[in-house]
C-alpha cells in the first residue's frame, strides 16, 4: 500500500545508488535511472534491463529525463541554500525567530522586540539586508587588508629571492675559496721544491769542494807522515850511519809544505738561504694575493 506523505527526497532518488538522480535517463518501462548507475548495471547483469522492474530496454542509449533532471537540481539548490542558512535562532526573549536587525542597538530582533518601547522608534531592517549593508562595510575595510598581503607577499618573495641568492652566493664563494688555496698549497709546493733543489745544488757543490781539500791534505800528511818516520828512523841508527846522513836527513826536516788553509764559507749559509725563501716567496705571494683581488673585483663588477 502505498504511502499518503509526500518525500521529495525519496521521489528524487535513483533505485540503484539511492542517492538524488544525476543525470536520469528514462527507459522503456518508464522507470528513470542515474546514467552512471544504469551504465554499470548493465555491464555487470550482462544484459540491458531495468534494474527497477527487470524489463529489458530496447535501446542501448535510453534518452534524457529532462524534467527529473531539473526538479532534482532544483531540490538540491534548495537543500544547499537552506544547509547554508543555518538553523533558525530563536530570539530569547519572545522565543520568535529573528527577522530584524535594529541598526541603532547593533542587534538582531524579532518582530515583538520591534513593536516593545525599546526598539519602537529604531530604525529596524529585515536580517539580510543589514547583512548585506555590513558586508558591504566589511568588504570595503577587507580591501585594504588584501592589498597589505599583497604586498607582504612581494617583500616575502623577495626575502625569500634573497635568501636563496645568500645561499648560492656562498657555495660559489666557498668553491672560489677552495681553488683560491688550491693554487696557493701549489704554489707553496713548487716553491718548496725550487728551494730544496737550491739547497741540493749548493750541498754538492760545497761537498765537491770539500772532497778536494780532503784529499789534498791527506796527500800531504802523508807525505809529512813519511818525513817523520825516516827522521825517527835516522834517529835510532848507530852514530856512524846516523853521521853520514845526518845533512840529507836535516835537509828533509826542513818542511817546504805550508800550513793547511783554513776553510771559510765551505757551509751551507742557511741564514741566506732561508732569508731569501722568504723574501722571494713573500714577494710571489703579493703579485697572487693582487691578481686574486683584481679578479675578484671584476667578478663582483
Amino acid at each position: 500500500m502505498a504511502s499518503s506523505s509526500f518525500s521529495p527526497e525519496e521521489d528524487l532518488s535513483c533505485p540503484v545508488c539511492c542517492d538524488i538522480f544525476v543525470d536520469p535517463v528514462v527507459l522503456s518501462c518508464s522507470h528513470s535511472v542515474c546514467k552512471t548507475c544504469l551504465q554499470n548495471f548493465w555491464k555487470q547483469k550482462g544484459s540491458q534491463e531495468c534494474p527497477f522492474c527487470r524489463r529489458r530496454s530496447s535501446k542501448t542509449e535510453p534518452p534524457c529525463n529532462r524534467v527529473l533532471k531539473n526538479l532534482c537540481e532544483s531540490f538540491l539548490q534548495t537543500r544547499i541554500q537552506r544547509d547554508s542558512a543555518g538553523p533558525a535562532v530563536l530570539c530569547s526573549l519572545h522565543n520568535e525567530n529573528l527577522k530584524l536587525f535594529c541598526l541603532e542597538d547593533k542587534q538582531s530582533i524579532c518582530f515583538v522586540c520591534q513593536a516593545s518601547k525599546k526598539h519602537k522608534y529604531h530604525d529596524c531592517v529585515p536580517i539580510d539586508e543589514a547583512a548585506h549593508l555590513f558586508k558591504e562595510q566589511l568588504q570595503t575595510a577587507l580591501k585594504p587588508l588584501q592589498n597589505k598581503m599583497e604586498v607582504f607577499n612581494e617583500v616575502k618573495q623577495t626575502f625569500d629571492q634573497t635568501a636563496e641568492h645568500i645561499k648560492s652566493q656562498s657555495q660559489h664563494t666557498e668553491r672560489q675559496i677552495k681553488k683560491e688555496f688550491q693554487k696557493l698549497h701549489q704554489f707553496l709546493l713548487d716553491e718548496e721544491a725550487v728551494s730544496i733543489a737550491a739547497l741540493r745544488k749548493e750541498e754538492e757543490h760545497k761537498s765537491l769542494m770539500m772532497m778536494k781539500k780532503i784529499e789534498k791534505i791527506k796527500g800531504e800528511i802523508l807525505s809529512l807522515s813519511d818525513t817523520i818516520k825516516s827522521i825517527e828512523v835516522e834517529l835510532r841508527a848507530t852514530d856512524i850511519s846516523f853521521l853520514q846522513n845526518f845533512q840529507a836527513t836535516m835537509n828533509a826536516a826542513h818542511c817546504t809544505l805550508p800550513d793547511p788553509e783554513k776553510v771559510s764559507g765551505a757551509l751551507i749559509d742557511v741564514a741566506k738561504s732561508l732569508g731569501n725563501l722568504q723574501f722571494r716567496v713573500w714577494e710571489k705571494m703579493q703579485w697572487i694575493v693582487k691578481h686574486c683581488e683584481y679578479k675578484i673585483y671584476k667578478e663582483g663588477l
